[in-house]
């Protein structure tokens, strides 16, 4: 089955700035063991995002990793389509999929279905938003058993 990986329809930049915790995630190299992961989306002055994101090794309360990167806007005319840089100019897809209309709570992938994250401005979320999430996910043909739960 072929995941869809359309971005939301209405996306304002700056309600996405900010602090969002890593709820849950597919398994891949770079987040591979950390807990307690965090991103932080800020704006810089040449309209580029700055991105920090941080996770402790091991345990919400062990050493602590940070990467810093950009992102910028991939198409203005598709909202929720970023590009995210770790590394000089190699840029990889960054698709906000789903948001809840408070911005609290967020679905995040690639073009690829390797990729996938939940995300929320509060280290926990309501049921409701949570089960929410995952089954517009698995509308969209993510096979969501293989989401990794983070502690926080």
């Amino acid at each position: 089955m072929k995941i869809d990986t359309t971005t939301v329809s209405k996306f304002e930049l700056g309600r996405y700035l900010g602090k969002w915790y890593e709820i849950a995630r597919f398994d891949h190299p770079f987040e591979r063991g950390l807990e307690g992961v965090m991103a932080e989306y800020l704006l810089r002055p040449d309209g580029k995002i700055t991105v920090v994101n941080s996770g402790h090794r091991g345990s919400p309360t062990g050493p602590l990793r940070i990467a810093r990167g950009k992102a910028k806007m991939s198409v203005p005319e598709v909202p929720g389509r970023l590009r995210v840089s770790f590394f000089l100019w190699f840029y990889g897809d960054y698709n906000i999929m789903e948001l809840t209309e408070d911005y609290g709570c967020a679905l995040v992938g690639s073009r690829t279905d390797k990729y996938l994250w939940i995300l929320a401005r509060t280290p926990e979320v309501s049921s409701t938003v949570l089960d929410s999430m995952l089954a517009r996910a698995r509308a969209r043909g993510y096979d969501t058993s293989k989401l990794i739960w983070v502690k926080q």
